[in-house]
């Protein structure tokens, strides 16, 4: 973006302008907090995204933040409203689902990638009215039969979960497809999203590296779904140190001598692959059972009563047909607004031109009160009135 001209530094010397928009053929908008003006930048022929610089006063000079997340891109102007530990924009001309943008410049998430830095950082959120459902994620060791359990689900709710894609670095075989069997990348592109906090888990299998992105998961719920992921132990243990709210089931054999009856009976592999997948099953149960890691454990014995189970945990057992989930509200702002902060409500006064000859008036009441998650996902629990 260049430095900034010399008359917005004088007015960022004065003091505090939160709120303040230029008008030289860009929208700027100025947010201060303690000693630091953040200053958001957009193009206003819509093809740039959205930048981000920060005055320092104590420093009196200017600072180029790391920005992670997904950028928004521009618009006809923004507004801006500071919350506790982030900055919320509000888009002219844009999108109805693409209207409330987070910045985030002190939350969890910022903290520790400014850590792992050791420079400025800040990141972006997409905001999204309402919730979703709290994703699923399985484990179990290699011929449980999870991947029955979970296509059970599919086949009978499909209106209502959404199968996570993974990522990875190998090529595709034979009739995958991108995006639908996996997202492949290049590895130096998957290790640098990695190092970003973009990933909720990964591994390294056979010098190819695999993973489930917040991304992936944050796209099933933009379609209304719940999502399930099928990921191993060492995977569920990394997602529930992150910041996901997630249900953790792990599936267990009956026993070991029945787990080496059903991997034989698959007839799909060595002998040398299938003592390999016994003693990582050993492991793979302990830890299920013994960590923190899992809400619940279900043993699959009989596959139609373990199926019966999972759904009862799931809230399930009493549907025939699964109910169609809508997808979260959208807000549609006119090109004119105001905007100001209550309490945990932001009030935006619109001014909608139509046809008539009089402006019509309306209010749009946004609550903030619940706001979950964030970067580098999405900021939901927005409630519209």
């Amino acid at each position: 973006m260049g430095e900034a001209p010399a008359f917005l530094v004088d007015e960022l010397q004065d003091g505090p302008v939160n709120g303040y928009e230029l008008k030289n053929g860009s929208c700027k908008t100025t947010t201060t907090i303690g000693d630091k003006t953040y200053v958001i930048t957009g193009a206003d022929d819509g093809t740039l995204s959205i930048e981000v610089q920060i005055f320092d006063r104590n420093l009196g000079e200017w600072v180029h933040p790391t920005v992670l997340g997904i950028k928004p891109m521009s618009c006809k102007g923004h507004s801006t409203v500071l919350l506790e530990d982030r900055i919320l924009i509000l888009k002219k001309g844009s999108k109805p689902n693409d209207q409330i943008w987070f910045l985030e410049v002190d939350t969890p998430y910022v903290r520790q990638q400014r850590k792992i830095s050791g420079s400025e950082v800040v990141a972006w959120s997409k905001g999204v009215i309402g919730n979703a459902e709290k994703p699923v994620v399985i484990s179990g060791p290699s011929g449980v039969g999870k991947g029955t359990l979970i296509t059970m689900l599919m086949q009978e709710f499909p209106s209502m979960f959404g199968f996570s894609v993974s990522h990875t670095t190998r090529a595709p075989r034979n009739i995958e497809e991108d995006g639908v069997h996996y997202h492949f990348t290049e590895k130096s592109v998957m290790e640098k999203e990695i190092k970003n906090g973009k990933f909720l888990e990964f591994a390294s299998v056979h010098g190819n590296l695999y993973g489930t992105s917040v991304e992936a998961v944050e796209m099933v719920a933009d379609a209304g779904k719940r999502c399930i992921l099928d990921i191993d132990v060492q995977g569920a243990r990394s997602v529930r140190a992150s910041s996901l709210e997630a249900i953790f089931i792990f599936i267990c054999p009956p026993s070991m001598k029945e787990l080496e009856k059903r991997l034989r009976d698959r007839g799909t592999e060595k002998e040398e692959q299938i003592l390999k997948r016994l003693r990582n099953a050993e492991a793979e149960i302990e830890q299920g059972k013994s960590s923190q890691i899992f809400d619940f454990i279900l043993y699959n014995d009989n596959l139609e009563e373990c199926y019966e189970k999972l759904k009862k945990l799931l809230g399930l057992d009493s549907f025939i047909t699964a109910p169609l989930k809508s997808a979260p509200r959208e807000i549609n702002l006119p090109m004119d607004f105001s905007v100001s902060k209550t309490d945990d409500k932001i009030i935006i006064n619109c001014i909608s031109s139509g046809l008539e000859k009089e402006s019509n008036n309306f209010r749009i009441t946004l609550d903030i009160s619940s706001l979950k998650g964030g970067a580098p996902g999405r900021t939901r629990g927005l409630e519209l009135s």
